[in-house]
């Protein structure tokens, strides 16, 4: 399978810079994936998309204000973006400079010094001057994806939120979780849709590209993943009741898909790091739909997405966006995917 399998056009203009006003006031595309029919819709109206007893997981990770700018004892500009906290006062970052960074340098930030001690892969080793997720929610800045093509307003601190985020960790949201807003949830609720939480931190790896043209070649970032006795408990009671297990966002996927694989096929309490690549062909598991945003041209995924729904109908779906003009990508709509059956 080739990573220009899952190539499409997109016009620039379609890329949103900016949230709406109203969380759940974006569009929302409908895709049966049987059929490869497409409905268009609103995100408030999903109470009346889902049925009574069907259960939404959804991702409760905290973006932490990751993004950092300093400067090297020469003057030249360096960028510190938080891969991860190590714990104490060391991370992974990742380091963007217009001349190449050196183990030992020290980046004056208004934090203080950040050093550099080691080298892993593509990122770099640093010791903070304290403890990494309280040094970056004083001095960091939101992490808006690079293809938002502004620097990070005020109200980015809230919209590149979740409003159920709780536990601190990623460097990007789970996006399809950014049209939730307490309205919908109630009504939700009020539907009989319940509710339950797994936690995956969105790694900076989200946004690389598909290197390799060959599928098999390419080695997926690795995230970090709890999946709670709780939600597991949630997914069997919603299974034994006949209800559906709804994704929101690929981010829980991967995290129910792996925890799943751990188990050996049977989904059980997990915590640990996935690589998990999702590709057309996987057998899942545990989702039975999906909610998500719009996802770049050939990345990982939008693969994911093509695995669940079927490629055929989700580019074909895509097409459909472009042409009704949907907002795409973090800030922009949603579809709502049924599974293919394999």
């Amino acid at each position: 399978m080739r990573r220009q399998d899952f190539a499409y056009e997109l016009p620039a203009e379609l890329i949103a810079q900016s949230p709406l006003a109203e969380r759940a006031a974006s569009r929302l595309l409908v895709l049966d994936a049987a059929s490869g029919a497409c409905v268009d819709a609103q995100v408030r109206a999903l109470p009346q998309l889902l049925r009574p007893g069907d259960l939404l997981v959804l991702n409760d990770t905290r973006v932490l204000p990751a993004r950092l700018f300093g400067h090297k004892p020469s003057g030249g500009r360096v960028e510190i973006f938080l891969e991860r906290s190590l714990g104490g006062t060391q991370a992974l970052v990742q380091l963007s400079a217009s001349k190449p960074v050196r183990v030992g340098l020290e980046i004056a930030t208004a934090g203080g010094a950040v050093e550099v001690i080691g080298r892993a892969a593509d990122l770099w080793h640093v010791r903070l001057p304290g403890a990494a997720d309280e040094f970056f929610e004083r001095w960091g800045s939101t992490p808006l994806p690079p293809y938002i093509h502004r620097p990070p307003a005020a109200a980015d601190r809230e919209r590149y939120q979740s409003i159920f985020a709780r536990e601190p960790g990623a460097v990007a949201a789970p996006t399809a979780s950014l049209h939730f807003d307490a309205a919908l949830l109630q009504a939700l609720t009020a539907r009989g849709v319940k509710q339950t939480f797994v936690t995956l931190h969105v790694g900076a790896g989200t946004f690389q590209p598909v290197r390799t043209h060959d599928l098999a070649a390419h080695t997926m970032h690795a995230e970090r993943v709890t999946v709670s006795a709780a939600a597991c408990a949630a997914i069997a009671v919603a299974r034994a009741a006949g209800g559906r297990v709804v994704a929101v966002g690929t981010t829980v996927v991967r995290a129910l898909e792996s925890a799943a694989r751990a188990g050996a096929g049977d989904l059980a309490p997990w915590s640990g790091e996935t690589r998990l690549f999702i590709t057309p062909g996987f057998r899942f598991q545990v989702s039975d739909a999906l909610l998500t945003n719009f996802h770049l041209p050939e990345s990982t995924l939008l693969m994911l997405v093509c695995a669940f729904a079927g490629q055929e109908a989700v580019l074909g779906a895509y097409a459909h966006a472009v042409r009704a003009r949907y907002r795409f990508f973090s800030y922009g709509d949603a579809m709502l995917l049924t599974r293919a059956q394999p």
